[in-house]
């Protein structure tokens, strides 16, 4: 398979697109291979505009909707990020590439077993793998200048804004299958919260969340 003749496709067909047009996302989907990521029965796959699966009924995002996010959250390079739900690494690897740290926190330690030697192999060095439940957020290395939560809550919890610094962003799938919405927050400097609707998505729902009727609004 010529998977640089795939990257291009990826890149002009899905992403691009997806009006994705941030010149340092689009390089990083350039260089930074994602079928090193991606379970080896699904390589070949790996630069397609599907959600591939993973162990323990997860799947990955797409291609284009990873970009999305990256360009809608503007990471800088001083950025503490916190990413809910490590799965395959790839979006992890990303995150490391544009911030100056990430917590990457999953429930499976299968996945962040797995992402470690691919963060390694790749040169990434500044992300914190951690095994745990971070459904309500991980305020143990917080606060944040930006959190990825990736997988869907049925509502949005208090819980994540508040682990958010002043002018802090947060991505998250809010809604229920199949009809979610993907949403840029972002804190103000008067401790509210600004809500921005990105776009319509269908994500697996985040494990260890409490119901619906434990959130505070």
């Amino acid at each position: 398979m010529d998977f640089e003749q795939a990257r291009h496709n990826m890149i002009e067909q899905q992403i691009r697109t997806w009006e994705v047009l941030d010149v340092t996302v689009l390089d990083l989907f350039q260089t930074l291979h994602r079928e090193d990521f991606v379970p080896a029965s699904f390589r070949r796959l790996a630069l397609a505009d599907i959600n591939i699966p993973l162990p323990h009924n997860q799947l990955t995002m797409t291609p284009k909707m990873e970009a999305r996010l990256l360009q809608s959250l503007a990471i800088q390079n001083i950025d503490r990020v916190l990413e809910v739900g490590t799965g395959c690494g790839f979006l992890t690897a990303l995150l490391g590439c544009c911030a100056g740290e990430v917590h990457s926190v999953d429930i499976f330690p299968e996945f962040t077993v797995s992402a470690a030697p691919k963060l390694n192999r790749h040169g990434i060095g500044n992300v914190h793998l951690y095994t745990g439940d971070a459904a309500l957020g991980w305020p143990q290395a917080g606060p944040y200048d930006v959190m990825v939560i990736t997988g869907s809550v049925p509502v949005l919890p208090n819980v994540y804004a508040e682990q958010l610094a002043t002018g802090g962003r947060l991505f998250v799938v809010v809604g229920q299958s199949p009809a979610m919405e993907a949403l840029l927050i972002t804190r103000t400097s008067g401790g509210g919260i600004c809500r921005e609707s990105l776009f319509e998505t269908d994500l697996p729902p985040l494990l260890g969340l409490p119901a619906p009727s434990a959130f505070r609004f």
